[in-house]
């Protein structure tokens, strides 16, 4: 299936999704990521949901962050650039919804994209070659491709791979790993 095709699917399975199933999948994707081998660096970059695209919930992933006193970041979007600013998150921080419905933090102390580790990326669906669908304006690509080569990127979905996304630019940044329920799967 093409990029596309996908989204559609994916954003109508998301919509059949009841609030009790994404609490579920949620914790269950932050139980697979508790027993995956990610733990050992400093620098992680999470995203807050958008709820009303019934996103992953990363709450659960936020409180292990925590547990294991790990530097978190969170970011601020600028439809203008298709560029990200990281901010490191702390117990002030204030957060604040855009006009897309993106909880993003008011200030706070900016971090480099190169001083990343660790990057939760969000999807709608990926492949076994671990290619992904996002929302389709580049904010991630653009984003990981700033970040050092070494950054791991885990995608987090509430479904599991599909055979192969046909229509995969150059640019399009690939996972390294994806996180669902049931499963990790490493590329």
């Amino acid at each position: 299936m093409n990029k596309k095709e996908l989204r559609l699917k994916y954003k109508a399975l998301r919509a059949e999704l009841s609030q009790e199933a994404i609490e579920d999948k949620s914790l269950a994707i932050a139980n697979q990521a508790v027993k995956s081998a990610l733990w050992e660096k400093l620098y992680y970059h999470i995203f807050l949901p958008i709820t009303e695209h019934k996103e992953v919930d990363t709450e659960f992933l936020l409180q292990v962050l925590h547990g294991k006193d790990k530097e978190v970041l969170v970011s601020k979007s600028n439809f203008e650039t298709r560029k990200m600013i990281h901010f490191l998150m702390t117990d002030s921080t204030k957060f604040k919804k855009n006009e897309h419905n993106i909880p993003e933090p008011v200030d706070g102390i900016e971090v480099p994209s190169a001083k990343i580790d660790v990057v939760f990326v969000p999807l709608l669906a990926f492949d076994k070659k671990g290619n992904r669908v996002g929302y389709g304006k580049g904010f991630y690509d653009n984003f990981l491709a700033e970040c050092k080569p070494e950054v791991l990127k885990i995608g987090l979905s509430f479904f599991e791979a599909e055979e192969e996304i046909s229509d995969v630019f150059e640019s399009d940044v690939k996972l390294d790993f994806c996180i669902t329920p049931d499963k990790v799967y490493a590329f």
